[in-house]
């Protein structure tokens, strides 16, 4: 079982980069696959980024693509999200969520009904 507490969010320009962290309770970070997803006011929550236990495999949402990387460092149990090339319609609480490997190889790593624990969420607004 793992606990997310994100940190990190901000105010940001357009165009300005901001990271977010999210660390995790316990001692089988390592074991879990871990998501960044984000709601913005008004709209579902959305899934932005994944990445697998032991973070050699990755996933994004076509929409942060090439301006978002999603990292992890077990040593730590921390997660990251570096977010470069900020735009207005990236403001959103961002959430961080640990779900079963399973959940990342079998392809649903998108799905955010896979992931058993949340953070209380982040939230990042960008101005233009």
């Amino acid at each position: 079982q793992v606990q997310p507490v994100e940190s990190g969010g901000g105010l940001a320009q357009a165009g300005d980069s901001l990271r977010l962290s999210c660390a995790a309770s316990g001692r089988t970070f390592s074991s879990y696959a871990m998501g960044w997803f984000r709601q913005a006011p008004g709209k579902e929550r959305e899934f932005a980024a994944a990445i697998s236990g032991g973070g050699g495999a990755t996933y994004y949402a076509d929409s942060v693509k090439g301006r978002f990387t999603i990292s992890r460092d077990n040593a730590r149990n921390t997660l990251y999200l570096q977010m470069n090339s900020l735009k207005p319609e990236d403001t959103a609480v961002y959430y961080c969520a640990a779900g079963p490997q399973t959940t990342f190889w079998s392809g649903s790593y998108y799905s955010a009904e896979e992931y058993n624990y949340w953070g209380q969420g982040t939230q990042v607004t960008v101005s233009s």
